[in-house]
Parts: C-alpha cells; sequence; structure tokens
C-alpha cells in the first residue's frame, strides 16, 4: 500500500496507508457511527465536500457492488478506516471496496487511530484536512489547505442536483427476487426538488403510493405551483443535500412561495433546513457533525435512523410541532407544521415508516 499524508487545519500531521484512490483531496472531516452501510454512505450526495472517518474498527468485509449506492456516483472526498479488509465474503460483492473506490476516485485511508480524529472533532468541531498520497510535506500540506474554499462556502446543489427532470421507476429492495421492484402506476404525483436526493428516499416515496418525478433545485416554484394548480402534481419533496443551509438563497425563496401555495411539503435533511429557514426559523450550528445511527423517539416508537447534520433548528414553536425527538439529547428531529398539510425530518425515514404514510395522505 502507498503511504498517505494527512493535514488537519488544527496542526495535526498524520501519516497512514491508501487502499483507495491515488490523488490529494480536500474536504471537512467528520466521523460516522454507522456499523454497516459504508457503500451507501460514500454514494450519499449528502456527504458531498466530507471525509468519512468510520468508528467501526473493521471495513470493507462485505466488498461492493453496483446496486447498494445512493446516487450514480460517490459524493464524499474519501473515508478513514481503522483496518481495512480487502478481501471479502458477500454473495452479492462484485469487487473490493479498494476497487470500488480507485473506481470512483476516492481517497482511501487506513491504519489511522479513528478514535483519537474522532475525539478532536467531538472536542474542537468539525475539521477541514487534505489527504495526500503524492505530497509529504507537512508545510506544503498546510498551504494547500490555508487556500482551499471552505466548506461552508461551497454551493453543492449546484454540482449535484439533475440537469433535466426523471421519472424515478424503482421501488424498494426486494430480498426474494434479489431486484427493486417496479414503481406501478398511481393517481398521486409528486416532484422532488433534487438538493441531493438519495435513492432509497425515491424508493420509499414509490412504495408509498406515489408517482415520483424527479426535477432540479433551478425549477422554479412558480412552474411548480402552476403545476399543482391545474392538478398534475399533489405534492412536492424537498430532498436531503450537502452545504452549509444559508447560503442557499434562490432555493429558500422558492419555497417560501411553494408554503404560501399551500402545496402540501415533506422536507427531509438539507430540504429540512431550508424549509425552516423559508418559514423564519434560526438555524443554529452544532460543534461537530456526528453523523451516522441515532435512536430516534416518535408517539409510539423508538427506531434507529441516519442523521448526517450540523445543525439544529430552533424557534420553530410559532409555526410547527414536534413529532419525533433524539433520545439522549431530546432534541427535535422532526415537525408538523401547524396549519399546513408540511410534514419536516432532519433524518430520511426508514422503509415502512408512518411518515411516507403520513405525507402520501397529504397528497393531493
Amino acid at each position: 500500500m502507498q503511504k498517505v499524508y494527512i493535514y488537519l487545519e488544527n496542526g495535526t500531521y498524520l501519516q497512514g496507508h491508501s487502499f483507495g484512490a491515488s490523488k490529494t483531496a480536500i474536504g471537512k472531516l467528520v466521523y460516522n457511527n454507522a456499523t454497516f452501510g459504508y457503500q451507501e454512505i460514500i454514494t450519499d450526495p449528502s456527504n458531498a465536500g466530507l471525509f468519512i472517518n468510520f468508528t467501526a474498527v473493521e471495513i470493507g468485509n462485505t466488498g461492493a457492488n453496483k446496486v447498494d449506492v445512493e446516487s450514480s456516483k460517490a459524493h464524499a472526498i474519501g473515508m478513514i478506516v481503522r483496518n481495512y479488509h480487502d478481501a471479502y465474503s458477500n454473495f452479492r460483492a462484485e469487487m473490493s471496496l479498494g476497487d470500488f473506490l480507485k473506481s470512483e476516485d476516492v481517497i482511501g485511508i487506513c491504519d489511522i487511530d479513528t478514535r483519537y480524529l474522532t475525539k478532536i472533532v467531538r472536542e474542537e468541531g468539525s475539521q477541514m484536512m487534505v489527504a495526500s498520497t503524492e505530497i509529504t510535506s507537512k508545510d506544503e500540506l498546510a498551504k494547500l489547505l490555508k487556500d482551499a474554499k471552505k466548506y461552508d462556502e461551497t454551493n453543492f446543489v449546484d454540482t449535484v442536483s439533475t440537469k433535466e427532470n426523471y421519472i424515478h421507476k424503482s421501488g424498494a429492495w426486494n430480498n426474494d427476487a434479489q431486484e427493486f421492484n417496479k414503481a406501478k402506476m398511481s393517481d398521486k404525483k409528486v416532484v422532488v426538488y433534487d438538493f441531493g436526493v438519495k435513492k432509497s428516499l425515491l424508493n420509499e416515496l414509490v412504495e408509498s403510493g406515489l408517482e415520483v418525478e424527479v426535477t432540479s433545485n433551478k425549477t422554479t416554484s412558480d412552474e411548480i405551483i402552476k403545476r399543482f394548480n391545474d392538478k398534475q402534481i399533489g405534492g412536492v419533496v424537498l430532498s436531503s443535500g450537502a452545504g452549509n443551509p444559508n447560503i442557499y438563497k434562490n432555493e429558500i425563496e422558492n419555497i417560501k412561495k411553494l408554503i404560501d401555495a399551500n402545496i402540501p411539503i415533506l422536507a427531509v435533511g438539507l430540504g429540512h433546513y431550508l424549509l425552516a429557514l423559508a418559514s423564519g426559523a434560526k438555524i443554529e450550528k452544532i460543534k461537530s457533525i456526528k453523523s451516522g445511527s441515532h435512536p430516534i423517539k416518535g408517539e409510539k416508537t423508538v427506531e434507529i435512523y441516519s442523521i448526517n447534520t450540523e445543525y439544529d433548528v430552533k424557534d420553530f414553536e410559532k409555526f410547527a410541532e414536534v413529532t419525533y425527538t433524539k433520545v439522549f439529547e431530546n432534541k427535535a428531529v422532526a415537525l408538523k407544521y401547524k396549519n399546513k398539510d408540511i410534514l419536516s425530518t432532519e433524518f430520511t425515514p426508514i422503509s415502512n415508516s408512518p411518515i411516507y404514510k403520513d405525507f402520501a395522505s397529504l397528497v393531493k
């Protein structure tokens, strides 16, 4: 394995080994506590611009394939693991994780004390970092990082959003058939604003009995409102995505008009924060991004959801009520808007979540 050199904005300089692409890459360091699904995490557009530091110790055992992806390509800048396994054992695997990363031009770093990096992020906040298989000089890496554009200043939505509208044609994974269910005809249609949408969200919307059309973030609210008034669509979904919600001014202005038009809305991830901003709430940045699995409490359930965020919604009480909270922190992570057909979640609802059923019932 090649050596790879890491430099963090707090001055930390480390050396590990590379099992992915050979390159120099710059992004924001976060940690993720998920114990499975590393391929889905890498290909999630919400993770654009991020180095994912996995707290799970053993990574690579299940290999990779062309099915377990959340989008058409990898979006994470790189992944960092303690122990990487190139040999894999999984009947659905088609290649090693290392080969997958190389094919996607994503840097992979192993033989690193991931607990040490996690502690840095937890105590000091998320860090910009640079990793390179090409540059060994600490000073040169430091200069590259200093001159690089910051994560919070980067418009990821313009990069990841679809350029052409399309109908999503698959439902949930069918374990017996070993393929995705085919979309069925429906008299209820929704438009999904693509801020960095995950395939799993689209699949579950289809499973809930909706026809799903994905549209660019550049689509104007006037176009959507006209289609709603003409009864061509019955609702809108604001998808998840990456980046600082406060910089997406055009998207926020579009959402304000959708709210005023009384269109049924489901907002997820980044869409959750953009909707809150459009409604007059404040978004407070938390110290570090803790990505991965969190226990979430509903009215009658406690379930594990995946959350990738570094923000909290504040001052929402005037226009929304809480429907889901984090178990350990008792923080609101899902809202139902008062006097509106609007549901909003910080997380992507899991398969068979009642949130999908509730939203489908609101769609005209």
